[in-house]
């Protein structure tokens, strides 16, 4: 999947719009979803899939899969947010907190359901959904070179975007290992049982701390043959082309969602 999302970088059909534009864009977004209201959060999330499917053409079933990811792990932790737990000899100075009466005693402790924390969850999950849009807009149709290509034009330390290159690299390689090694051990049944599985895992992380050791090796010693000297280039041309409609519906969308952000707020 992560070679796919590379790809899909490279030849979405928003590749030819100015990366800048499109990083302004998701940027502008980004910060209105922190500060706006929950209902103007939704629409951003809705409108980004709009652009992300339907203008980039990025398969939606492929998005979805994406997107499952961070809202699964919101997901399991907003049970934590939405109960509490008290004393039982204390439960009196929660019993405006308790949402319907719904609590239950566990011993001499009591859980329930808190309408604070239901208020947490009702303001972090559309902020979550719309900030997770926004990045993922970023990740799938701006290459990842470009985006540090404006990083350096915008004279961000040249050290900070060649650690930022090789980890993005690195990630992709520690991966492909990985998956290569999690193939061979589940070919010669190493996952059959339990206990035969924890000790291919163990072996699997050995061998993936040596061979990405290994990699390193040889990523050094092949910029040292190439006369490294300290700074990374990579040479970008600039076939990119702005598009009239495509601003406009960016800048009217976002006033509208401006205008929406501060109707709600009053």
């Amino acid at each position: 999947m992560n070679h796919q999302i590379d790809s899909l970088a490279y030849t979405n059909r928003l590749r030819g719009l100015p990366p800048s534009h499109k990083l302004s864009f998701a940027i502008a977004l980004l910060i209105l979803s922190l500060v706006s209201h929950a209902a103007v959060q939704l629409s951003i999330a809705l409108w980004l899939t709009i652009w992300i499917v339907v203008y980039a053409g990025i398969p939606a079933k492929l998005y979805l899969r994406l997107l499952s990811v961070p809202l699964v792990f919101l997901l399991t932790s907003l049970p934590a947010l939405a109960m509490g737990g008290i004393q039982l000899n204390q439960i009196q100075a929660i019993h405006s907190d308790i949402w319907q009466g719904w609590g239950i005693s566990i011993g001499n402790f009591y859980l329930y359901v808190s309408r604070t924390g239901l208020y947490q969850v009702s303001l972090l999950f559309p902020r979550t959904l719309a900030s997770t849009s926004c990045m993922y807009f970023i990740l799938l149709t701006v290459p990842f070179t470009e985006t540090l290509q404006i990083l350096r034009k915008l004279r961000f330390p040249p050290l900070l975007t060649e650690l930022l290159l090789l980890m993005y690299r690195f990630i992709f390689s520690l991966l492909a290992i990985a998956d290569e090694l999690w193939i061979a051990q589940n070919s010669r049944c190493g996952y059959r049982t339990w206990k035969l599985g924890m000790r291919s895992l163990g072996i699997l992380i050995g061998q993936l701390l040596q061979r990405t050791l290994v990699n390193y090796r040889q990523v050094s010693l092949s910029l040292a043959s190439r006369g490294f000297n300290g700074e990374l280039r990579v040479w970008h041309s600039s076939p990119y082309k702005p598009s009239r409609r495509y601003t406009f519906e960016a800048v009217l969308g976002c006033t509208v969602l401006m205008v929406l952000s501060v109707a709600f707020q009053r």
